[in-house]
């Protein structure tokens, strides 16, 4: 019975805010308000619930109710009002905020000298890290919402997130992991003259088959197993013990490291890419016959198989045609080969990069729309906030998770034998 109360009351609830929308939205109609801005509906809503909100945390402070008799003699009333112009989702508020007459009155929801609300911020770094530059950020403001904000108020804004980059980038890591995705994508960044840099990421799928992205680092180009060798020490000092299978791309120095780091850990090269970079040197019109010819290869059952399938496609007028492919992948055999071994359901997860390229096209968006950093560390910004924007590692979100990770788990306990400790 009691539930039926319950969803009754919702029902009814659900009712009501409907009514008040239709009728707010109506009135809107009526006059011709806009929405957002100066004077726009949702402004005005907000001005009142607030206001309302400050007038019952005066009453709390207080002990009694405007009006109420228990006020007399009590030793503190209200004061009047006091204008605070403040910046919300909704655009620029001027509140009404109410004193008491003892000047004890500290409002919570809006505290003492504090211009904006906490949701403002959260926009302002929404925007930033979609990769909209700060003339793009002020003139998107002022066009949605009728707020003028300075370039200094953004800079700070955005900065306040230092210290929390910093906090995340030293955060404490599972000890297991079954994959780590490492790459690496280019940044322009000013130092002196504006230079690409390479920015290192490492993405992990942990043992819910959840990804993460467990940190993000500024290399120079040509740099090889000494930094590798930094970035995966710093890996190991926050918790990472072992790691299943790391699969990367061409990165110098980057399998001698992993193998000094986690001596147990499989090197593999990314499918996908050798796939990718055998389609760019190859004209379109020849796609529809190399696509299968390179299927044959790694899906071949045993490497013996896929050697035989290279062999083939050398021999073949493709191969003829094409004899660059064939080089890249007999260069790329040793860190190839592992995949072969692995069974079906490992090979889908290692293959199927769907997860670190959806984090890799957004940080590439972030990017390229600011055009160059003006430092390291103001790209490390822009990235770190265009990684917390798409990703929670700890969401229940299916689109987080790696295809078919349960079948995958229980093939990794059993080909990795001891080294995953399934709960």
């Amino acid at each position: 019975m009691a539930d039926k109360d319950e969803a009754a009351a919702s029902v009814a609830g659900d009712k009501t805010v409907d009514e008040v929308v239709e009728r707010l939205l109506d009135k809107a109609d009526s006059s011709g308000a806009a929405l957002l801005g100066e004077g726009g509906l949702l402004t005005e809503i907000t001005k009142a619930v607030l206001e309302r909100a400050l007038e019952a945390e005066m009453s709390e402070h207080l002990g009694y109710e405007r009006g109420d008799s228990a006020g007399h003699g009590s030793g503190n009333s209200r004061n009047g009002t006091s204008p605070k112009r403040v910046l919300t989702d909704a655009g620029a508020v001027t509140l009404a905020v109410p004193r008491d007459r003892n000047g004890e009155f500290e409002p919570r929801l809006v505290p003492k000298n504090a211009r904006r609300l906490a949701g403002f911020n959260d926009r302002i770094l929404s925007l930033y890290a979609r990769g909209m530059s700060v003339r793009d950020i002020r003139s998107h403001l002022a066009q949605i919402y009728g707020v003028e904000v300075s370039p200094d108020l953004i800079s700070k804004v955005t900065d306040a997130v230092i210290d929390e980059l910093v906090t995340w980038q030293n955060r404490p890591l599972d000890a297991v992991w079954p994959i780590i995705y490492i790459d690496a994508l280019w940044v322009k960044i000013r130092s002196g003259s504006v230079t690409s840099k390479p920015v290192y990421l490492a993405v992990g799928v942990d043992m819910d088959g959840r990804k993460d992205v467990l940190g993000l680092w500024v290399g120079a180009e040509g740099e090889g197993a000494t930094t590798w060798m930094a970035v995966l020490s710093e890996l190991r000092n926050r918790g990472i013990e072992d790691v299943c299978i790391v699969v990367c791309d061409g990165l110098k120095g980057l399998p001698d490291a992993v193998t000094a780091t986690w001596p147990k850990a499989t090197v593999q090269t990314c499918v996908i890419h050798l796939t990718r970079a055998s389609l760019r040197l190859s004209s379109v019109r020849d796609h529809p016959k190399l696509v299968p010819a390179l299927r044959a290869i790694y899906t071949a059952p045993t490497e013996t198989a896929a050697e035989q399938a290279l062999d083939a496609f050398e021999a073949s007028d493709l191969g003829e045609r094409y004899p660059a492919i064939v080089r890249t992948w007999r260069s790329a055999w040793p860190e190839f080969t592992p995949y072969l071994a692995f069974p079906p359901a490992i090979r889908t997860v290692v293959y199927s990069t769907n997860m670190v390229e959806s984090i890799n096209s957004r940080l590439r968006k972030a990017t390229r729309n600011r055009g160059h950093s003006p430092s390291e560390q103001a790209a490390l910004k822009v990235l770190y906030l265009a990684v917390r924007e798409q990703i929670n590692p700890k969401a229940r979100d299916a689109n987080h998770v790696a295809p078919h990770w349960k079948e995958a788990l229980n093939q990794f306990s059993l080909f990795f034998e001891d080294r995953l400790s399934i709960q």
